[in-house]
């Protein structure tokens, strides 16, 4: 189908006309009715859900500054309390 084509289906009445069919202000038959929503289906995508199954395999470490500090104290005592 061509830009064309989507474009003069885009700007009809055809949304609009089934909108007032579905409030019951506008008698429509089946016909009409299916040949609308088939043109609408070529102009306006299919919203669908996905669904994703995946595992993830992740870890991650958290230090809080008072294990930098442990760990810090820890290094200089090792060392003799030399500090570079």
């Amino acid at each position: 189908m061509s830009d064309e084509h989507r474009i003069k289906i885009g700007n009809s009445n055809i949304l609009n006309n089934l909108i007032k069919h579905a409030d019951g202000k506008l008698d429509m038959s089946s016909t009409q009715v299916q040949v609308g929503l088939g043109l609408l289906k070529k102009v306006m995508p299919d919203l669908q859900a996905i669904t994703l199954d995946a595992k993830i395999d992740a870890s991650i470490t958290i230090e809080s500054p008072k294990d930098k500090l442990s760990g810090f104290l820890d290094d200089i005592a090792k060392r003799g309390g030399e500090t570079s």
